[in-house]
């Protein structure tokens, strides 16, 4: 299919528009889906869409449109009159429509592009029903906004997370295999030929069958016969044949790298088996916490790695009243973390709620089969405001580095950038870089990688449509950049001075202009909460470590960078070696690092200047 209608995720996980925004949910899926195996007569529900059904509606390209099932359906009732796209509503779009029961997820495949800059109506009606016959109680609908065809997804998947680690000694021989991706994957490509494990020491194929769940983007190796050998080398590989949802192929160890390749590690077994029943080490709100926003995220963290399969809304509830709350549960596979995420508009302000993590044999499990050994149950009542959401960065998403209207330069031959690079100036003044097409004024000393497509003006290689794509990203950047700016401000804990600092997800405002993080390190700590996000507003600089002395920023308790805002109202710097999280925009640009220093600066984020350009110097950059 033409690469102009393939479609993207974030992010955080989470996700599905294309260059444009990382998207919170995509479509779910895994062996069992998210309310698990349904009591007889219980209508099936639409648990999780791709695109996300959110408001406001995600902007994106898309080439499929998906919906996951709580139960399984019966695959003729699934079709192009019970689900069904309209671009605009009121206008049918031509499709098809198929169903896998192994996933419970049900993809509608326009026929041909979708109008640009539409907004589409997706919905799946009553006729849609379950091998019992029951169909929805009632409509399900939901909408989401096209944009310009010149968006193209080149990002390629990596995979985060293992388990085995790779290089682990002494593994359970009762453990199933996983790996957790960073984009969301095509599941018809997630098979026992793309996912294999190999018995090094015999030189065998290790039978097993491989399964995906969409809702933890996590592919899970299960061996045929268990448990596996005792004392033996193990090779686990995930082949090019893996793509993501955009039809690009895995980029291996890492997404820097041009070319697909294969994702290979290795592990060794013991001689025993796990028998270890996994605990809740964390949860998100604290027990008895009071004005609890009403969107909060609810969630789990375990003390080991868990089956996803087992992690739904039978296991993993949120009642009030005794009544179940309606909302869809994920896994975070990379950080052992089971989120819910309440329907609609939210919780019921003010009013008490109960969460419980089910025990015993139909209760949660992790890899090994291990049950956790009781209930776990904790309160918490809410108050009567929504959280602070995520921004919408649109197109702006997709950019590592962007250079305003002034260019883009890298001095360093070790400086990567995970993502799209862009500048609404000639390509004369990107400098330092090549993607996997173009090289733009880089030489021997000055080497910087492009994972994505560079965007700039004229003369070649740039051609009015990279400017096109340059100058709405900048667009979109100048509108994320006006909504950060303007919301309501909040306190400034260390005057200033973040350094040193632990500070929950909300809004801080710089009282004096300027925001530093150079006395010290700065924690940002998520208390659980997934989907917590922190913005930082100054009228003036940031200022990231000193000369000599880099400085961190850490994520902790499921923290997330693409949750990280720093709307700086003159200009950035990151020292040399320091570490940093987060989407920078300023307008007067961002330096990383000082040119001749070889120590390497890393940003888990953006950094994106609104005229200026942004410089740097042995940096990695990683789009979240």
């Amino acid at each position: 299919m033409n690469q102009l209608f393939r479609l993207v995720k974030p992010t955080t996980q989470l996700v599905c528009a294309l260059l444009t925004v990382v998207v919170a949910a995509c479509s779910g899926g895994g062996q069992k889906q998210i309310l698990g195996t349904p009591a007889v007569g219980t209508p099936p529900i639409v648990v999780l869409t791709s695109p996300a059904a959110k408001t406001p509606p995600v902007v994106g390209v898309f080439n499929s449109i998906t919906a996951s099932f709580s139960q399984t359906m019966g695959a003729s009732t699934l079709n192009p009159a019970s689900f069904t796209l309209a671009c605009p509503a009121g206008t049918p779009i031509t499709a098809t429509v198929a169903y896998d029961a192994a996933t419970q997820i049900a993809t509608l495949t326009p026929q041909a592009a979708l109008p640009v800059s539409t907004l589409c109506v997706a919905t799946v009606t009553t006729a849609a029903q379950n091998t019992q016959g029951i169909g929805l109680a009632s409509n399900f609908m939901w909408s989401f906004m096209t944009a310009s065809s010149l968006l193209v997804d080149t990002v390629r998947p990596t995979v985060l997370a293992t388990v085995p680690a790779a290089g682990a000694a002494g593994v359970a021989t009762n453990t199933k295999i996983t790996a957790a991706f960073s984009k969301d994957m095509d599941p018809t490509t997630i098979t026992a030929t793309s996912f294999t494990v190999m018995n090094t020491t015999l030189g065998t194929a290790v039978g097993g069958t491989v399964s995906y769940s969409a809702a933890a983007r996590t592919a899970t190796f299960t061996p045929t016969t268990q448990p596996l050998a005792i004392n033996t080398l193990f090779t686990a590989t995930i082949t090019t044949a893996a793509t993501d949802l955009s039809g690009n192929a895995l980029a291996g160890t890492s997404a820097a790298l041009p070319n697909a390749s294969n994702f290979v590690w290795t592990f060794t077994t013991g001689a025993t088996t796990d028998t270890t029943a996994p605990t809740v080490t964390l949860i998100s709100p604290l027990n008895a916490t009071t004005g609890t926003c009403l969107t909060k995220t609810v969630s789990a963290t375990f003390s080991k790695p868990m089956d996803a399969a087992t992690i739904d809304t039978t296991t993993f509830s949120v009642t009030a009243a005794g009544v179940a709350v309606a909302g869809a549960v994920t896994y975070d596979a990379a950080n052992n973390r089971a989120n819910f995420v309440p329907s609609g508009t939210g919780f019921t302000a003010s009013t008490a709620f109960v969460v419980t993590v089910k025990s015993g044999n139909a209760g949660v499990k992790d890899l090994a089969g291990n049950a956790l050994a009781a209930d776990r149950v904790w309160g918490f009542t809410t108050g009567t405001q929504a959280c602070l959401g995520p921004v919408n960065l649109q197109t702006a998403a997709s950019f590592g580095s962007f250079g305003g209207s002034a260019g883009v330069t890298n001095q360093g031959i070790n400086t990567v950038v995970n993502g799209n690079l862009g500048t609404t100036a000639a390509c004369t003044l990107v400098t330092g870089f090549h993607d996997a097409v173009n090289a733009y004024t880089q030489t021997t000393l000055n080497i910087g990688a492009v994972n994505g497509t560079i965007n700039c003006a004229p003369p070649a290689p740039g051609t009015a449509t990279t400017m096109a794509i340059a100058q709405q990203a900048l667009a979109d950047a100048n509108t994320a950049y006006n909504y950060l700016a303007g919301l309501p401000p909040g306190s400034d804990p260390g005057a200033g001075q973040l350094g040193g600092l632990v500070l929950p997800a909300a809004v801080y405002t710089a009282a004096g202009g300027t925001f530093a993080v150079t006395t010290g390190d700065l924690t940002l700590d998520a208390q659980g909460d997934a989907n917590a996000v922190w913005v930082f507003q100054m009228a003036a600089s940031l200022t990231v470590g000193l000369t000599a002395t880099p400085r961190h920023v850490f994520l902790v308790n499921g923290a997330q960078a693409k949750n990280v805002f720093w709307q700086v109202g003159s200009a950035a710097r990151i020292e040399d070696g320091s570490v940093m999280v987060g989407t920078i925009i300023a307008p007067a640009g961002v330096t990383i690092s000082t040119a001749g220093q070889t120590i390497q600066t890393v940003l888990t984020g953006r950094a994106i200047g609104l005229t200026a350009s942004v410089t740097m110097v042995n940096t990695t950059i990683v789009a979240p």
